[in-house]
């Protein structure tokens, strides 16, 4: 059995205003994308790594691997016009590449602080119960609109979690769903992604542990307080 990831970087990422997708703008001369890279590479569990990337930087991607030490990055795909797109290329391509009981970690590229203890859990939990999302606790107060300006209606947070990446499915468990959410066309469009679509289709999905660290990087805000934490870490992160 072998864990391989799935890091997801085929976004342009507009609200960043570069005139470069937001994975490869660099901080303290890196990458973004390489910082997700290497907390992948650093860990004793993951064995290897496929990056779904924008056409046009795959050469550019392998380049910046090769130079900052990312030796299990062994597949670079292109992504697609959204983000279960992507997500499906990436699952596809490793048909005929993982067995049917390997561990499939899928990862937002702009998502560069995940923690180690963070990638064991989910990883632990999907070997338990064949699937495992990364998640924790929602503290707002989410009310329900009842018109436009006013509400009686609310939510319990106490029956809420947030939930984001890393998750993680059995192979076996992620290609089969793929193959039926884009024939049948169920849990693939707006926002979807692998854990909506997965409750789409009747899977039941298990928690694991989350860390309000791990951001994504949508805004110029998100990446200021990511440039925060690298200096707070005297630039050194993940030792690269």
């Amino acid at each position: 059995m072998s864990n391989t990831a799935i890091i997801i970087a085929g976004g342009v990422g507009s609200r960043m205003h570069y005139d470069i997708p937001k994975q490869f703008v660099n901080v303290n001369d890196k990458p973004i994308i390489i910082y997700t890279l290497a907390a992948f590479q650093k860990h004793p569990d993951i064995d290897a790594i496929e990056v779904v990337c924008l056409d046009g930087w795959h050469d550019i991607l392998r380049a910046y691997a090769k130079q900052f030490g990312i030796t299990k990055l062994k597949w670079v795909v292109s992504g697609g016009s959204s983000a279960q797109e992507s997500i499906r290329n990436g699952v596809f391509n490793l048909e005929g590449k993982c067995e049917p009981d390997d561990i499939i970690i899928i990862h937002d590229g702009i998502r560069p602080l995940v923690d180690d203890a963070v990638l064991s859990d989910v990883i632990v939990k999907c070997r338990q119960y064949g699937n495992a999302v990364t998640s924790l606790p929602y503290n707002e107060q989410i009310f329900i609109i009842d018109d436009d300006i006013s509400t009686t209606r609310y939510i319990p947070r106490e029956t809420l979690r947030r939930v984001s990446t890393p998750q993680v499915y059995k192979f076996s468990l992620l290609s089969e769903k793929y193959h039926e959410a884009f024939d049948r066309g169920i849990g693939i469009h707006g926002s979807s992604y692998a854990n909506t679509m997965m409750a789409d289709l009747g899977v039941r999905l298990y928690f694991a542990a989350g860390s309000d660290k791990n951001i994504k990087l949508t805004t110029p805000d998100d990446l200021e307080l990511f440039k925060s934490f690298v200096r707070r870490e005297g630039g050194n992160l993940y030792g690269i």
